[in-house]
């Protein structure tokens, strides 16, 4: 069984360009849950670019779902999802000067830093997941450090599409060594309608994380067609 989180920042995008109300991601995460999504996630950002505290704090009261935030593993971040009590939390690494997240998180470097911010996250009940890049050493990292998920980092798979097939057998090994360590493996970054099929076919992950793709789509077909359509993606090919 796979599972689809669908991220709404940039619902949020579209809304903090004008400094409007609208469109709420709180609104398009109702609609995203009525396509077949079995999750919701957010990346509250220090410089909050675009999903906001108030959007957190409401998606809590309103998801039916499962609620991820993504974020930094800062002080002031667990801190506050200590409070709002999300299901998953994924720590990310975060630059101010990236248009999106850009590469996994350094576990291996970055431990002691993480281990004090995933002892506090654990200890409130939130599951702890780490966006890393598909490679042995950091899988073994985030195993260590206590994390119940490895999200896989999806984007070279994405972008060098010459290497797709190499690609795809470093994301499949590294999910393996995840599972073997314990790890529930989800994969996203890039993911799209036509991309996502080789990884469902492969079946090495359980949850997949996807947002571009499907808020891009929704601007055509609506946010719960849009949403559907790749739920029926996820179950045909399984």
């Amino acid at each position: 069984m796979h599972t689809l989180s669908v991220n709404i920042d940039h619902v949020a995008t579209l809304r903090e360009a004008r400094r409007e109300k609208c469109p709420d991601p709180v609104h398009a995460a109702a609609l995203v849950e009525l396509g077949g999504a079995d999750g919701i996630t957010v990346h509250l950002r220090a410089d909050r670019r675009h999903i906001n505290d108030r959007d957190v704090e409401l998606l809590r009261r309103t998801v039916k779902t499962e609620l991820t935030v993504e974020m930094a593993a800062t002080g002031e971040m667990a801190k506050l999802v200590t409070r709002v009590k999300p299901e998953q939390v994924t720590l990310v690494p975060e630059l101010t000067t990236e248009v999106t997240t850009s590469g996994g998180l350094d576990v291996v470097r970055r431990s002691q830093a993480l281990l004090p911010v995933v002892r506090r996250l654990r200890r409130a009940g939130i599951r702890v997941s780490m966006f890393v890049e598909p490679e042995r050493r950091q899988v073994e990292a985030a195993a260590r450090l206590g994390a119940s998920v490895v999200e896989l980092n999806t984007d070279r798979y994405c972008r060098e599409t010459k290497r797709r097939d190499s690609m795809l057998e470093q994301l499949a090994s590294a999910a393996l060594l995840a599972k073997e360590l314990g790890l529930l493996v989800h994969v996203g970054h890039g993911l799209d309608y036509q991309n996502v099929v080789p990884i469902v076919e492969r079946g090495f992950a359980e949850g997949f994380s996807i947002g571009f793709a499907i808020v891009s789509r929704a601007v055509m077909v609506g946010l719960r067609d849009a949403v559907a359509e790749m739920k029926h993606i996820l179950e045909v090919y399984s």
